[in-house]
């Protein structure tokens, strides 16, 4: 494969979890008066238990994939996607939907170990970075389009084909990797599936200061960011009263962070990821903190939320992509378990938090913004205690790694 036909397959296979998320959201009424849902804050349940399959199976896929290679587990996570996401389509009873969706989660992890081994396979350090930005950039018109693809199917079909559509897209993957992806793993790195190097490995994993820090601070911040998926429907719908508008809105507020993801493979690789990432952070709390204030004022309106929280997404993406990089760095050896390691703690830990931050809606924004402000907190200290207090740095004997290029 080409440059370019590579990094859309990346974004494609990152997209399978982008649409399994934010195709429900316009639908969750529908799905929840024909399911017998009793409360609106109950149906947040669509999306975390889809959350907690995702990054639970993540723990299992990554030794698989450094034992197996890299193409076969993608190849079988992806058909587990497809089955259960047209099982979610025949659902006839709530508990069967979320057992359904969660099953779906665990096909969709595949995706998320196998996008980020399989570019570590090829690059590292700003290059890395560059290809994840890039994949960044097509893998979130995803969620810029996909309530409104929600939106549109709801208009000529009942709810269940939301699903359908999730299965024929997950087919086109299938299909796409089958014919064009090589096998990325190096053989010389193949793990063998036994508990002693597996569980080394794992350690190695948990040991690291730089990857688990910074681990640790892309969880707390994506926990503000689950808190508002769970949250936007009866935010947009009760709150701000911009129902008919909300996939609208919510492809705005979504083109924040893709907007960052292109300026962030224009400019990480002459700035630095720390660089780049932490004054990204200092921004994203600085929009959360005052979106708290305004909140707390009682002057929330359709254009606050959205042009703060628009804001908050721009430094997020700066955030994420970064954050993500600076943590496989040390790791390029142990790519597969590195990337299942890290993904099962921030979806875990990002789906508890933000279904925590969604549970405490109250018919108002202010439980959100504070989550948002708390959390981009928590993640700034959790930088300071591995960076031992310093930023905006190269990293000790980083900054030559993150010059390099093809590996």
């Amino acid at each position: 494969m080409g440059f370019g036909q590579f990094v859309a397959l990346i974004a494609a296979m990152m997209a399978t979890n982008a649409l399994a998320i934010d195709s429900m959201l316009p639908a969750m009424p529908q799905i929840g008066r024909a399911l017998g849902v009793a409360t609106d804050n109950e149906r947040q349940w669509i999306l975390t238990a889809y959350l907690l399959g995702f990054g639970a199976a993540q723990i299992v896929y990554g030794p698989l994939a450094d034992r197996y290679g890299r193409k076969p587990v993608l190849l079988v996570g992806l058909s587990l996607y497809v089955v259960f996401a047209a099982l979610c389509a025949f659902s006839t009873s709530f508990e069967m939907l979320l057992a359904a969706r969660a099953l779906c989660g665990v096909g969709a992890a595949a995706t998320r170990v196998l996008s980020v081994s399989i570019v570590r396979d090829c690059y590292s350090g700003r290059q890395m970075a560059r290809v994840m930005s890039l994949s960044f950039i097509v893998f979130l018109g995803v969620p810029i389009v996909a309530p409104s693809v929600g939106q549109a199917i709801l208009l000529v079909a009942p709810w269940p084909w939301v699903f359908g559509v999730l299965s024929i897209f997950g087919l086109a993957v299938i299909a796409w990797s089958w014919i064009k992806l090589p096998e990325t793993l190096h053989p010389q790195d193949r793990v063998p599936l036994e508990v002693t190097p597996v569980l080394a490995a794992f350690k190695e994993c948990l040991t690291n200061r730089v990857a688990v820090g910074y681990t640790l601070a892309a969880t707390l911040v994506l926990g503000g960011l689950f808190g508002f998926l769970n949250s936007a429907q009866q935010v947009f719908v009760d709150v701000l009263g911009a129902g008919k508008f909300f996939p609208l809105i919510f492809a705005g507020i979504a083109g924040g962070i893709a907007v960052s993801s292109l300026l962030n493979s224009r400019i990480v690789g002459r700035l630095g990821m720390r660089l780049v990432s932490h004054v990204a952070l200092l921004g994203y709390i600085g929009f959360a903190v005052v979106h708290a204030l305004v909140a707390l004022s009682g002057h929330e309106t359709l254009w606050t939320f959205s042009l703060l929280q628009a804001g908050m997404m721009f430094c997020f993406g700066l955030v994420m992509s970064n954050f993500g990089s600076i943590a496989m760095e040390p790791l390029g050896h142990l790519a597969g378990t590195a990337a299942s390691v890290q993904g099962f703690i921030t979806t875990i830990g990002g789906a508890l938090f933000g279904f925590w931050i969604g549970q405490l809606f109250d018919g108002t924004t202010v439980p959100l913004t504070l989550g948002f402000a708390g959390f981009g907190i928590a993640g700034l200290l959790a930088v300071l205690i591995t960076e031992k207090g310093r930023m905006f740095h190269a990293g000790a004997g980083v900054a030559a790694a993150e010059g390099a290029g093809v590996h």
